[in-house]
């Protein structure tokens, strides 16, 4: 009987170790849309860095208020995996930061102040994200500013890449596999 409880105390303490390390350190997405290609395409599987920015706590719907521990600024050109804001469908997006709290950006309706530390008296940040592609992208040209509070984290790594039209035993594109995105 001590032979079976051994081995049940080692899963649950392993399966606890993965849970924890994937709630506090590093989280694997998915990538669906196509509006980052040729850096990302869709099917690739990306390690987001939690504690890149500081490690969020609280947030939307949560017991707690939104906090950063041990927190750092998001910084123009990061790839950056953030919530998606509560008025568009989705999970979790990946777009690149191309403005920071303070900075003004040029849309089709004109010069568009992005909000934040500099700007207002807004008790959160906000960035300007974006995608790649110029059509039909789902990004802060038609969300508007994302708030520091739905921000996850960096994109380092695409851990692998599979064409998710392609049987599980096809469709891996190896040349993607653990590479750096830029």
């Amino acid at each position: 009987m001590r032979a079976w409880l051994k081995i049940i105390s080692t899963l649950v303490a392993a399966a606890l170790a993965v849970v924890l390390f994937r709630a506090l350190f590093f989280a694997v997405y998915t990538v669906g849309g196509t509006g980052f290609e040729p850096v990302l395409m869709a099917g690739d599987r990306v390690l987001v860095n939690r504690w890149s920015y500081g490690l969020r706590t609280g947030g939307r719907g949560g017991l707690f208020g939104y906090g950063r521990f041990m927190s750092d600024s998001v910084r123009v050109g990061d790839l950056v995996a953030f919530d998606c804001p509560a008025d568009v469908p989705g999970g979790v997006f990946v777009c690149r930061c191309a403005a920071l709290p303070g900075d003004t950006v040029s849309t089709p309706q004109g010069p568009m102040l992005v909000p934040g530390r500099e700007a207002t008296c807004s008790p959160e940040d906000y960035y300007w994200m974006e995608a790649v592609g110029q059509a039909d992208t789902t990004d802060s040209r038609m969300f508007g500013p994302v708030p520091e509070s739905l921000i996850i984290g960096r994109v380092c790594l695409i851990v692998y890449s599979h064409d998710d039209g392609q049987p599980f035993y096809r469709g891996y594109r190896r040349e993607r596999s653990l590479a750096v995105p830029r």
